[in-house]
């Protein structure tokens, strides 16, 4: 019997704007922890806005999103969705934040530049896509 699947997606507020070395050092703890655990999904972070969608065994994605809510570094944790899924639809952990030069983009592995995010993948259902794209561009807004 094929491992059980779910996903989680929810939004925060950074309760301070995070540095890219706090960036560099989130994004190696998420990968490490989440090889770990064969977690997978993408973060977002753009000027203190960020938005999650991880996905796993539940019996690892319940207490991991538990801990989750509980980190000092947001406020205003909100859960958008929680629910069985039948297959992964990011195999690789990435992370989009605030608008640097292009050249600093290319600097920091992992990191992926706003405007040239990926499209979302088939495998979300459509009210899920359609939730994710939303949260994408409310974290991910245009600034002057």
């Amino acid at each position: 019997m094929p491992a059980m699947l779910h996903h989680i997606i929810y939004m925060s507020r950074a309760v301070r704007p995070l540095t890219d070395a706090e960036l560099d050092a989130l994004l190696a703890q998420c990968r490490r922890d989440n090889a770990r655990h064969h977690v997978t999904g993408i973060l977002f972070y753009s000027h203190g806005n960020i938005a999650q969608l991880i996905e796993g065994d539940p019996q690892v994605l319940e207490p991991l999103y538990q801990r989750i809510a509980q980190d000092a570094r947001h406020s205003n944790v909100t859960k958008l969705s929680d629910k069985p899924i039948a297959a992964r639809s990011f195999q690789d952990w990435s992370m989009a934040f605030h608008r640097l030069e292009p050249a600093g983009f290319e600097a920091l592995a992992g990191y992926l530049d706003p405007a040239r995010l990926p499209r979302t993948p088939a495998t979300l259902s459509a009210p899920d896509a359609l939730l994710l794209d939303l949260v994408k561009q409310a974290v991910i807004q245009p600034h002057a």
